[in-house]
């Protein structure tokens, strides 16, 4: 007898084949597939799917849950998406493994974009994921970040690591390999990975490939030409490291340059090298306040970082280093996405020229003191992509969907609420940029061949049952810049490891997501 049946849908099976009419049956953790009646099938409930596409749980392959999954495990902005496994650890901006005194002032550096955790501490990839079996909607599974393991090895210093500290990063990703993270992650336009260079990444690098993992990175965009020598620099560390390469939310603003990504992806898989890279679908950045700030300000860790940009001296050094990132000639297309107080919440949705207008000075003064307001919790998007580059880079078949969705404030980017319904509503529905099973395989089975997960992100005999049904007429976000915290349409439902959380548009309240190790 099955648990669940959902009958005479659509089936898409997450490899990129055709879908067929068919119906799964989910019993305890696992699917069946079924051909042709199965009206003498006996299952304790039977779902009608005629109006549905049956597929695989989509896999975010960059999400920024890590600790708001620990105080909101219900975690609905991801789970209605459809999204059933989200990677953590990501940008290298996370928090295991690392030392207790390491753990604390990241937690202070990156509450901006993860919030806070709740009484709870950690050390291992072993103790941080444990946090997480049976305690969250849907499965995470977790990449060794660089920051946490370089503040463990040489604190926010601004330097290179001697060959002992180096060790001891690399001992660490051993550890946390073999804990069962699936990788080594980095984000070198943020301290302290801004202080690496190629050598120290591509040695850590070297130890995630020898325990089978990849090198997922955030890349330098800061390096040579700040157009392609940033990802040239990923692909070297992939060669040198033999790590099998991934590059996190890779885009340009820059008009017209998503042919060249594209064409040097091309070159590096034609010359045999394993590439891949994940995007979002949104004309826009999001990430932490301080990352406007110079690098050697961040030196010493958060709380050098406020002593310092207290001080007027150290503000007049900065004048003319508060800029636009990411391409644009000022800060109004940067607009606060989260606040942390009462006192300054008001100033979410608008932008950081509104508030050095208002409060009448310079742009450095009024980043500065809003940072010492907010004991650095503020974040924001930056409302300056470029579509056709999106499209552009999102139609090679070495994509695949990733959210970067960040769950904080009350006005974050609509990535975070509409990732996986605008591609299906826009990409593929609307445009036809490529086809529904071809966008279904870059949400489920493509990330899962990424990362070795053989028994999820497909639909066969014996496959984990993460499962969404979805309309394809009518999946779609209402989720925009001004209104982001809006559900999706036309999901109606989801099953983790068997386990239906959403059921007929609503939240069962299930928590049956699981701590994925790769090993």
């Amino acid at each position: 007898m099955a648990d669940l049946l959902f009958a005479n849908g659509t089936i898409i099976d997450g490899a990129g084949a055709a879908g067929y009419r068919g119906s799964v049956a989910v019993t305890g953790d696992t699917v069946q597939v079924i051909s042709g009646d199965v009206s003498a099938i006996d299952a304790g409930r039977v779902v009608d799917a005629s109006r549905y596409v049956i597929c695989p749980g989509f896999i975010d392959m960059h999400s920024h849950s890590d600790l708001k999954l620990l105080t909101e495990p219900a975690h609905e902005a991801k789970i209605r998406q459809g999204v059933t496994t989200e990677a953590l650890g990501m940008d290298g901006l996370s928090y295991a493994p690392t030392t207790p005194r390491g753990l604390e002032q990241l937690l202070v550096y990156l509450a901006a974009v993860n919030g806070t955790p709740p009484d709870v501490r950690w050390s291992s990839v072993a103790d941080f994921l444990a946090l997480f079996d049976g305690n969250s909607a849907c499965n995470v599974l977790h990449f060794v970040p660089h920051a946490a393991i370089r503040v463990a090895a040489m604190g926010w210093s601004s330097r290179l690591p001697t060959d002992g500290e180096l060790a001891t990063m690399q001992e660490l990703t051993r550890q946390g390999m073999r804990d069962g993270a699936f990788g080594f992650t980095t984000g070198l336009t943020y301290a302290p990975g801004a202080y690496s260079n190629t050598d120290e990444l591509a040695a850590i690098a070297s130890v995630a490939a020898a325990e089978g993992g990849f090198y997922c990175t955030h890349a330098r965009y800061t390096l040579g030409d700040r157009l392609l020598d940033p990802f040239r620099e990923a692909l070297a560390i992939g060669r040198r490291s033999g790590a099998p390469v991934h590059i996190s939310h890779y885009h340009s603003p820059v008009a017209g340059l998503g042919a060249q990504m594209t064409a040097l992806v091309d070159d590096a898989r034609n010359r045999g090298q394993d590439v891949t890279y994940d995007q979002y679908p949104y004309p826009a950045a999001s990430t932490i306040l301080h990352s406007l700030l110079p690098y050697w300000v961040h030196a010493g860790g958060p709380q050098a970082l406020l002593a310092r940009i207290a001080n007027p001296n150290v503000r007049d050094l900065m004048v003319r280093a508060v800029e636009p990132q990411w391409g644009g000639q000022t800060l109004d297309n940067y607009i606060f996405a989260n606040i942390a107080s009462d006192k300054n919440k008001e100033w979410e949705g608008r932008s950081l020229e509104e508030l050095a207008r208002h409060r009448g000075g310079r742009m450095v003064d009024a980043v500065c003191d809003l940072l010492l307001e907010e004991n650095l919790q503020v974040a924001f998007v930056a409302r300056t992509g470029n579509l056709e580059n999106i499209r552009e880079i999102a139609a090679h078949p070495a994509q695949m969907i990733g959210s970067d969705a960040i769950l904080t404030g009350g006005r974050p980017n609509p990535r975070t609420y509409g990732t996986y319904p605008y591609v299906l509503a826009q990409f593929v529905r609307g445009e036809g940029l490529f086809p529904l099973e071809e966008a279904i395989r870059k949400m489920t089975g493509a990330p899962a061949q990424r990362l070795g997960l053989a028994d999820r992100g497909v639909i066969r005999d014996g496959a984990k049952a993460d499962l969404v049904l979805f309309d394809p007429q009518q999946v779609d976000t209402p989720a925009t810049f001004d209104d982001p915290l809006q559900f999706p349409v036309g999901i109606d439902y989801v099953a983790v490891n068997g386990t239906l959380v959403i059921d007929d548009g609503r939240h069962t309240g299930a928590l049956p997501g699981r701590a994925l190790r790769s090993r």
